[in-house]
C-alpha cells in the first residue's frame, strides 16, 4: 500500500500545483474510499500532509510572482484561529461520542465534497477580471478577506474540504487578480493555514505519519511540476470533472439508496457528453491541410 500512497501523492500534487484546488478536496474522500482510513485519521492525516508540500508549491508561486501577500495575510487573520475552531469541535465530538462519530465526520466531510463539487463547477464558468498591474486592497477588500478566512478556516479545520475552493471563487469573484495569482495567493495561503490546523490535529492524535511520509514523496515532485504547468491546460474542462469527481465522491461517502447506480449513470452520461462535445469540435476543425484527396489524372 506505501507506494500507492505516493503514487496518489504524486496525482494530487500535480492537480494542487496546475491548478490551486485543495489537495484535501480529493485526497482525504481518496484516504477513505480507496485505503480504508477512519474519517476522523483521514482528515488529519491530509492536512498535515497539505501543510508540506503545499508549502513547496508556495514558494515557487512565490517566486514566480504569483502570490498578492497583502491578500493573503489578511485571509489569515480569519483562517487560522477559525481553523483551529474547527479542529478543537472535531476533537471534542470524538471525545465525547467515540467511535460514533467517526459516521458524523463521515457525512460532515460528504456534504463539504458537493457543496466544493459545486463550488469547483462555479469556478469553471467564472473568469478572473483582473489584470498584472498593482492590487491595492481598500477597506472592503480587508473585510472580505477576514470574512472570507473565518468561514473557509472553519471548515478546513473540521472537514480538510475548502482551501482550494472556497477561498480561490470568492477571490475569483470579489478580487481584481489574474488567473496566476488566484492560485498562487490561494496555495499561499492555504499552506500557511494547514499547518496550523495540521499541527492541532496533531496534537489530538489523528494525524497517520507513516501515511504522511508515503504521500509526500509523490506529492512534493508533483507540486513542483504542476506549477510551472498552472497556465497551460484547458482550465474549465479540468474543473467541471473536478467538481464531478468531488460531488461524486461525497454522494459515495453518503452512501443513500441506489447510490451505486446513480454514480454510474451520472459518468456514464458525462462520458457520453464529452465524446460528443470532442467529437464536434474535430468536426469543426474540418479537414487537415494537403489531407484532401486530389484530383484530375494520374500518373501516365
Amino acid at each position: 500500500m506505501d507506494w500507492k500512497l505516493s503514487l496518489a501523492g504524486l496525482l494530487i500534487g500535480l492537480l494542487v500545483g496546475m491548478t490551486g484546488m485543495g489537495g484535501g478536496s480529493l485526497m482525504t474522500p481518496m484516504l477513505i474510499l480507496v485505503f480504508g482510513f477512519q474519517p476522523t485519521v483521514a482528515i488529519g492525516t491530509d492536512i498535515l500532509h497539505g501543510a508540506i508540500f503545499k508549502s513547496f508549491g508556495a514558494v515557487r508561486h512565490r517566486q514566480l510572482g504569483h502570490v498578492h501577500a497583502r491578500l493573503a495575510m489578511w485571509m489569515l487573520v480569519g483562517s487560522i484561529p477559525a481553523s483551529l475552531v474547527g479542529v478543537a469541535l472535531s476533537a471534542a465530538l470524538s471525545r465525547r461520542y467515540g467511535g460514533g462519530y467517526e459516521s458524523v465526520a463521515q457525512k460532515a466531510l460528504a456534504v463539504a465534497l458537493v457543496v466544493g463539487g459545486i463550488g469547483f463547477f462555479v469556478k469553471a464558468f467564472v473568469r478572473p477580471h483582473g489584470s498584472d498591474a498593482p492590487f491595492i486592497l481598500a477597506r472592503r477588500d480587508r473585510c472580505i478577506a477576514v470574512v472570507l478566512g473565518v468561514f473557509g478556516g472553519f471548515i478546513v479545520g473540521l472537514t480538510s474540504v475548502g482551501s482550494g475552493t472556497f477561498f480561490g471563487l470568492v477571490m475569483m469573484i470579489a478580487f481584481p487578480l489574474t488567473a496566476a495569482k488566484i492560485v498562487g495567493t490561494d496555495l499561499f495561503q492555504a499552506a500557511l493555514l494547514l499547518w496550523v490546523a495540521g499541527f492541532g490535529h496533531f496534537v489530538t492524535g489523528s494525524v497517520d505519519l507513516h501515511a504522511t511520509g508515503w504521500l509526500l514523496i509523490g506529492s512534493i515532485p508533483g507540486v513542483l511540476l504542476g506549477s510551472q504547468l498552472t497556465v497551460k491546460l484547458p482550465d474549465r474542462a479540468l474543473r467541471v470533472a473536478l467538481a464531478l469527481v468531488l460531488s461524486l465522491s461525497g454522494v459515495k461517502l453518503l452512501n443513500p439508496p441506489g447510490a451505486n447506480v446513480f454514480i454510474v449513470g451520472v459518468v456514464g452520461l458525462a462520458l457520453t457528453v464529452g465524446i460528443g462535445l470532442a467529437t464536434q469540435r474535430h468536426a469543426r476543425r474540418g479537414p487537415v491541410p494537403g489531407s484532401e484527396p486530389t484530383t484530375g489524372p494520374g500518373p501516365v
